[in-house]
């Protein structure tokens, strides 16, 4: 039993790598605080179940981050870009606003009932792990939140690009003086951190059903990792995720009275063992 909690903590674990990556890229950079980013995750879900229906699985895993990192190039463009000097409130009242057009959006073209996406044919299968059967989609759920990671890391540490995206977390003016162009490095990062909350709600979708309110479920979860992880730092948000993913799968059967304010009695003992969280605001 034990095996098995372990296990799909770290199923939600990964996903929430794979979604709070975005987020914490798109703060570290534009400094948004962007509410709108669960609904990014849905509407990347739904879009990825309409191409699944009528193709495959396989299209559906490259297609909705693909339309989702065209969504997140606009939305950087007409609204994070005008947003950058105004205060955080009026961030938060626009994305927030954003949030439930992109909601009434979805209810509109899908409807209000649950859907479900099957997982592809040859993930549909148990593997034996020493005596336990794991599902083999949820172990490849977890591949993908490893790999995203390890590309993410390798990306900002080793690339041109990525030390351009460093440089203009730290202090865009003086990077833009130095002739990057930085408005066009938002738009490819916010298009990216789009591109991976779409990618988070195709993987979730064969495990979790999709409905409107999926988007609430996990942006609170979104929200503790980042701050846990400290603001803006890819590297926090990773190891958070994981640590949240464990602490809500165990909790819920050792502490099931507590399930539901766990996440935020984990973010509350780190803030205040450290108030900038586990790695502060690096990337």
């Amino acid at each position: 039993m034990l095996t098995i909690n372990i296990f799909n903590g770290l199923v939600y674990g990964a996903l929430l790598v794979v979604m709070c990556s975005g987020l914490a890229l798109i703060y570290g950079l534009r400094r948004v605080i962007n509410f709108a980013h669960g609904s990014l995750y849905m509407l990347g879900a739904y879009v990825g179940y309409s191409v699944a229906i009528r193709s495959n699985f396989w299209l559906a895993l490259a297609a909705a981050p693909a339309v989702m990192a065209l969504v997140g190039v606009l939305l950087d463009r007409f609204g994070f870009r005008l947003l950058q000097d105004r205060d955080p409130l009026s961030v938060v009242l626009v994305t927030f606003g954003l949030l439930l057009v992109i909601e009434d959006f979805v209810q509109t073209v899908w409807g209000n009932d649950s859907l479900a996406m099957p997982a592809p044919a040859i993930l549909n299968v148990s593997i034996d792990f020493f005596g336990t059967l794991l599902p083999a989609y949820r172990l490849a759920v977890i591949g993908i939140g490893a790999a995203v990671a390890l590309g993410l890391t390798l990306w900002l540490r080793y690339s041109r690009a990525g030390l351009f995206v460093r440089a203009a977390s730290t202090d865009p003016t003086t990077t833009a003086m130095q002739g990057v162009n930085t408005d066009a490095l938002s738009a490819a990062v916010v298009g990216i951190g789009t591109a991976l909350a779409g990618l988070a709600g195709v993987v979730a979708a064969p495990f979790l059903s999709l409905a409107p309110s999926m988007s609430a479920d996990v942006l609170i979860d979104s929200f503790v990792v980042v701050v846990i992880g400290g603001l803006g730092s890819l590297a926090g948000a990773f190891v958070a995720a994981i640590a949240l993913g464990l602490v809500q799968a165990i909790g819920a059967v050792y502490l099931p009275e507590l399930s539901e304010i766990l996440p935020f009695l984990l973010m509350v003992a780190v803030l205040l063992w450290k108030p900038t969280g586990l790695a502060g605001s690096r990337t």
